[in-house]
């Protein structure tokens, strides 16, 4: 009997990369896992079924956290689906890097609407079942570009640094009612991103790192199932980094 037996997990962006080992370690920790995607179902459904080799409950919801209606349509289906609805992990993010002074209108946008607007959007019609519950875990999944900033990401640093304050003021509105809200600020990741990385280009991240070594996605998902347990039942508007000590 995994700490999270009986408890129904969303994790949106949950196709690969981070959201697929956090709804991996959900499932392997006794949840049952909801995995959203905008748009790689079969990318979600391969991890649905690794849920299921595990004897783990898993189902796709394909819809854009950053469209408010689809999100709550959503959401009614999943807690119709599950009868319930106890942790939710706002993953789901975008990048669309640019300095300053190239970057146009409508990558600002999308970077914001997804990540920070699309939070808003999952929280808010999340909190609408764990109010009832009177329990629920709500993790944002941040970045430490949030907190350090990042040549070519004020679009995605910015929408990072906005969620800090989000979760800071939820929190306060739903700690009275068994709900913590808390954020996860990974550092450098091995991803797709960090593979396509030239030799240098690596070891110049390393050095920027005290532990020195690049973060594995298993690291930022032990984080997030440690917040969602009962373990972590007075830890709420906090905001932990899982960086190697790069943001010291």
């Amino acid at each position: 009997m995994g700490e999270l037996q009986g408890k129904v997990a969303v994790v949106t962006g949950g196709s690969r990369g981070i959201g697929r080992a956090i709804a991996l370690a959900l499932g392997r920790a006794g949840a049952q896992v909801a995995v959203t995607c905008t748009q790689q179902r079969s990318a979600a459904e391969a991890v649905v079924e690794e849920l299921r080799q595990g004897e783990r409950v898993g189902r796709v919801y394909q819809f854009d956290v950053a469209d408010a209606d689809a999100t709550a349509q959503a959401f009614d289906e999943i807690v119709k689906d599950f009868g319930r609805l106890d942790i939710l992990v706002c993953n789901a993010g975008v990048r669309r890097d640019q300095l300053l002074v190239r970057m146009k209108p409508e990558d600002w946008d999308a970077v914001l609407q997804t990540n920070l607007s699309g939070t808003f959007h999952c929280a808010r019609a999340a909190a609408r079942t764990m109010l009832r519950q009177r329990w629920g875990r709500i993790i944002a999944i941040s970045s430490v570009a949030g907190l350090m900033g990042n040549a070519g990401q004020v679009n995605y640093a910015a929408s990072k640094a906005g969620l800090f304050g989000f979760v800071k003021s939820l929190a306060r509105e739903v700690a009275p009612r068994g709900i913590t809200v808390n954020a996860v600020a990974p550092g450098l990741i091995e991803t797709d991103m960090t593979a396509a990385l030239t030799e240098a280009q690596h070891q110049a991240l390393l050095q920027q790192i005290p532990s020195g070594e690049l973060g594995k996605p298993d690291d930022v998902a032990a984080c997030v199932v440690f917040l969602a347990s009962d373990g972590a039942r007075y830890v709420t508007g906090e905001v932990m980094n899982v960086s190697g000590g790069l943001t010291m």
